[in-house]
């Protein structure tokens, strides 16, 4: 396995990186088989493991399963997704975060994380707070570095300026979403991260199953997903898959190792993060470590997907309030009118 610099941060890290979502327990993985998976893929080079406190018990496990072997690891977790009812325990503030640190630190099994990423944007709570409280975790030791997660680009400059004009600790990765099927952080995320020598984890690089070859328009779905994810059952990205595929097989590729090959040859992005849910789907991810497309592929990947373009919105993207709130985006009705 290569490795590359993570942004500015001196940490290097392998291309291919472990998502652990699907090694919760809910996800219908047994701990023991999901420990045997992690350890396969760092005996196999990969070292850069991504987790978060809102995946279940997933952070429980993935402590368990690097014990021994923690110095090893770069080890990323998220805060500030919903953890239960109350209001209080979600987002990035300082209440929250300082508690949730520690939940986290106890889950993993460890003194330190080395990625600490704010799970989505939190229109709720000044950045300066946010990246006031993470500052304070950097000095305290708990944690070595700072990323943000699927966080449009306006957002992540106002972060950078932020920052630098408190001196504060400032956002050293980014984890947005990217594949064949969701280009649009090409147009102006990606471009921003390196602007700021910001390393990217990108998440979804198999379009959330859509790019395995498992799922064929007018044929089954059976990813665990699609009972609650539109874009898994969206026409316009299967009817995209069923022109990928030609490609692939002209290559001489399976459609994951195409998928994969293609978001890691991006200059901006640093890894990109696997979602294996058995060893099989594992083996057959790392045998594709060593595929490179040529220019005349990726050409034609451009032809079905242009360059920056989504082929639709992921349900899991980042709405900001603007958008959700119909008052923030209608005038009253007795203004709305130009006479």
């Amino acid at each position: 396995m290569k490795y590359r610099t993570l942004g500015q941060t001196g940490i290097q890290v392998s291309p291919y990186a472990l998502g652990t979502l699907m090694f919760a327990t809910a996800m219908g993985n047994e701990p023991e088989e999901s420990g045997r998976i992690i350890n396969k893929a760092l005996d196999a080079g990969v070292n850069l493991v991504d987790c978060a406190d809102r995946y279940g018990d997933a952070e429980d496990v993935l402590g368990k399963a690097i014990k021994g072997r923690r110095d090893e690891v770069v080890l990323a977790t998220k805060v500030g997704m919903p953890m239960g009812e109350d209001p209080n325990r979600q987002g990035g503030s300082r209440r929250w975060i300082t508690t949730a640190v520690e939940d986290s630190l106890r889950r993993l099994g460890t003194d330190y994380i080395d990625i600490y990423q704010l799970h989505r944007p939190d229109p709720n709570t000044d950045l300066e707070e946010t990246l006031s409280a993470l500052t304070d975790l950097v000095q305290a030791g708990k944690i070595r570095a700072i990323g943000s997660s699927t966080t449009p680009s306006s957002m992540m400059v106002e972060a950078q300026w932020v920052a630098e004009r408190r001196g504060l600790q400032r956002f050293r990765t980014e984890q947005p979403p990217y594949s064949i099927l969701n280009r649009g952080v090409e147009r102006e995320v990606l471009p921003v991260a390196q602007q700021y020598g910001m390393g990217t984890l990108v998440w979804g690089p198999f379009g959330q199953g859509l790019l395995t070859g498992r799922v064929r328009k007018g044929g089954t779905n059976d990813l665990k997903r699609a009972q609650f994810s539109r874009h898994l059952t969206d026409e316009r990205r299967l009817d995209v898959v069923e022109q990928l595929i030609p490609i692939a097989k002209e290559a001489g590729l399976p459609m994951t190792h195409l998928a994969m090959a293609f978001t890691i040859a991006h200059p901006g992005v640093t890894s990109a993060l696997l979602g294996p849910r058995t060893m099989a789907h594992l083996d057959d991810l790392l045998a594709g470590a060593d595929v490179v497309l040529s220019d005349e592929v990726l050409d034609k990947i451009d032809q079905i997907v242009p360059p920056g373009t989504d082929v639709s919105a992921l349900d899991q993207e980042y709405q900001p309030p603007a958008i959700q709130t119909p008052h923030l985006r209608r005038r009253p009705a007795a203004e709305r009118s130009a006479a």
